[in-house]
């Protein structure tokens, strides 16, 4: 283990702090400051090498966590760097963007402040990439098969890296301009920068992984024909089709899906000539949804100079503590403020949207809300006699996601879909269509980066056997495996 006493003698987390929210409103680095080796260390010897180390279950990749945890104490930073990529093709991914189930499942967390597993992880591999021990990994030999991975986001990279590294000749099909998927578009600077997509993208066009960014799946090719010219497909196109809110004035000027929104600040940021881009300067912004993406989009307004921010969520506050019905190790839901609420702006909970207003011209001037109102069935509804309006010229739709796009896939390949919109499959990841897998959100439903890189790798070693009748590669998840404490997806 690491220090046998660390956990005794370091009792309180320590996490590199925030740049000052009135300097990093100024620009799209990353908000947190350089960490320090010292405390990183003495926070690594908090890991106690648990008998039964509930952190693997916690984590859908299954991460060595206590093992990774002692290199880092022990200051054996390449040989952390390899425990770890042993179950995650994407540290630097995961490090930034997974809201870490791994440290609710934490046993220390039981008494004390759970192990800074996520930030012992990102600086794993800042690391490692600093000091060049992330290298090609090309196959030793070819086996001259060939298998098309459609999307480009964690799901779709994580197969293709780990196919390829079996020796099948993989080319990645992506439908926008770049590489990356919603790690590119979807992910503002803040919360990563792309070079650490680049630098990854590199290592995987080095070991013989193939892009083919700007073409689109069932348009510029149908998917029977690119069936028809590999030997396997994988579908990762996420769960793109975004939730409604269809309520009155819903197609006033002003009023946005979240991810048109975000895409266009990226190509922004990215050097793109965005013509007419969606802008928050000098509004009053309403973004509609507690999640992640609404704070994406919270965080965003302001480096763009918004007026005001007022995030909306139609459910009650969460509590600030781990609540009684979800005991130590189940994930809980519980109040937090991410680096985006802490820049500023409202947050109002218990927000039932009523109708989008707008002026003579067509654009949106309000949205009237109201209380909302639980019933005995369970379900929500806007209390009567307490709407009011709030002042709005830009509102930003962060419902979450309904599946993927399935049109093309139904005509075209003849896949099925469940009646949760998502693509059909069986426990090897396998859809209706022989030899078509799906992996990640499109085939799961809205999840998290880690999941999507778990079913990536799982799916990778389906395909592997499906070609070559035995496999070596890892499989960590089955379709039906869900995370401590939450529901299936």
């Amino acid at each position: 283990m690491a220090d046998p006493k660390g956990f005794l003698k370091t009792t309180e987390r320590e996490l590199p702090a925030r740049r000052p929210v009135p300097v990093r409103i100024m620009d799209w680095k990353e908000v947190y400051e350089p960490g320090d080796s010292a405390v990183l260390r003495r926070q690594a010897g908090r890991c106690m090498d648990c008998g039964i180390p509930f952190c693997h279950k916690g984590c859908p990749l299954g991460n060595l966590i206590p093992e990774w945890n002692d290199l880092m104490w022990r200051g054996e930073g390449r040989a952390a760097i390899e425990r770890l990529h042993a179950t995650n093709n994407f540290p630097e991914f995961t490090g930034r963007l997974c809201p870490a189930p791994c440290e609710s499942s934490c046993v220390l967390g039981i008494n004390q402040p759970a192990v800074t597993i996520k930030q012992i992880e990102v600086s794993t591999i800042d690391d490692a990439f600093a000091n060049g021990w992330v290298e090609p990994e090309p196959p030793a030999r070819l086996t001259g098969k060939t298998v098309a991975v459609v999307g480009s986001g964690p799901a779709g990279l994580a197969a293709a890296q780990q196919l390829t590294r079996a020796g099948h000749t993989v080319a990645v099909y992506e439908r926008d301009d770049r590489i990356g998927g919603l790690l590119r578009y979807g992910i503002p600077d803040f919360k990563m920068e792309k070079r650490h997509l680049e630098s990854r993208l590199r290592q995987m066009q080095d070991e013989g992984t193939r892009f083919r960014a700007g073409v689109e799946i069932g348009a510029d090719i149908s998917w029977s024909d690119l069936r028809a010219r590999y030997d396997a497909v994988v579908i990762a196109t996420g769960s793109t089709l975004p939730r409604e809110l269809a309520i009155p004035g819903r197609d006033l000027a002003g009023v946005h899906f979240a991810m048109e929104y975000l895409v266009e600040s990226n190509k922004a940021v990215a050097g793109d000539q965005v013509p007419n881009q969606i802008h928050a300067e000098g509004k009053h912004v309403i973004v509609i949804g507690g999640g992640d993406t609404g704070a994406d989009c919270i965080g965003t307004a302001h480096r763009q100079g918004a007026l005001s921010v007022t995030n909306l969520a139609i459910g009650k506050e969460p509590p600030t503590g781990r609540p009684d019905h979800q005991p130590w190790p189940m994930t809980p839901t519980v109040f937090e403020i991410s680096s985006a609420h802490e820049e500023g702006g409202e947050r109002t909970f218990l927000a039932s949207t009523v109708e989008f207003l707008g002026n003579e011209a067509g654009e949106v001037r309000a949205l009237r809300v109201a209380e909302t109102e639980y019933l005995p069935d369970g379900r929500r509804v806007p209390r009567s006699g307490s709407e009011r309006e709030i002042p709005a010229d830009l509102i930003l739709i962060a419902m979450g996601f309904t599946g993927p796009e399935s049109t093309e896939l139904e005509s075209q390949l003849g896949t099925v879909f469940t009646g949760r919109g998502n693509v059909e499959r069986g426990d090897d990841y396998q859809t209706t269509a022989p030899g078509v897998f799906v992996a990640g959100d499109a085939g799961r439903g809205q999840s998290l980066i880690v999941w999507a890189i778990a079913e990536g790798r799982a799916a990778a070693a389906a395909v592997d056997e499906y070609l070559m009748g035995r496999t070596s590669l890892p499989s960590p998840v089955r379709p039906t495996d869900v995370a401590i404490g939450l529901q299936p997806a």
